[in-house]
């Protein structure tokens, strides 16, 4: 990442350049609170899924240089080798998340009446993206795959979780299957931290936290294989 910085600078400047221009629009439809939550929690969730594909290539990029078979020849488990990998990426994960709610506080006023429960909701997001990137970077072959795997797939889960648009203005089978998409929970739970209502955040937390169990626990194991011994990616 720091030899390449520009994908990470493009997922933490375009949130905001994408926040200030629809807020209007949602703040026009929705009231001036009402629309900046929705422009906030919905460019957090669209773009951290978006990030996707940073935790991803961390993985493919070793696996493609041959260097991946090289870790995994060492001691390490295969669950310590993907959280080693994925420490730098949950800083930058949470460091956009920050900066996209600091914006929002900062220029729009943006009330975060219960730090703390955002915080935690966040936590447990960054940790749903990392599963799922991890998963991505273990199980794609190529680049391109990984792109159009973190393209296609993170706007599909934002738009079908109600991220860009309320789901209330959605056709009604959208709100039958949103709870399918993570990206759901974490614009819920977001709401609801910041509305202050503890239980549906503890809700949203605890399932985060389990598509990301289980996303790691799918890599680790694809790591091992069926026998329990290294395979090759």
């Amino acid at each position: 990442m720091a030899r390449e910085p520009g994908p990470v600078l493009s997922r933490m400047i375009l949130p905001l350049v994408f926040v200030t221009l629809l807020r209007p629009l949602y703040v026009a439809g929705q009231g001036r609170r009402a629309g900046t939550e929705q422009a906030v929690v919905g460019t957090l969730v669209t773009f951290s899924l978006l990030a996707l594909g940073i935790c991803g290539s961390a993985i493919l990029t070793e696996r493609l240089g041959r260097t991946w078979d090289r870790l995994r020849g060492t001691a390490l488990h295969p669950a310590e080798l993907l959280a080693g990998k994925a420490v730098p990426v949950f800083v930058v994960l949470l460091a956009q998340q920050f900066l996209i709610v600091g914006f929002g506080v900062c220029v729009f006023g943006l009330r975060v009446p219960h730090p703390f429960l955002l915080l935690g909701v966040l936590l447990s997001w960054s940790c749903t993206l990392l599963g799922l990137g991890t998963l991505l970077g273990v199980l794609v072959r190529s680049m391109g795959a990984l792109s159009a795997a973190y393209d296609i797939g993170g706007m599909l889960l934002s738009s079908v979780g109600g991220a860009l648009v309320p789901l209330a203005a959605l056709p009604v089978w959208v709100s039958d299957v949103a709870p399918a998409s993570p990206g759901y929970w974490a614009a819920h739970g977001m709401r609801a931290a910041l509305s202050g209502d503890t239980s549906t955040a503890a809700t949203a937390c605890a399932t985060l936290l389990g598509v990301a169990v289980v996303c790691g626990s799918v890599a680790s194991v694809r790591l091992r294989g069926r026998s329990g011994r290294l395979v090759a990616l």
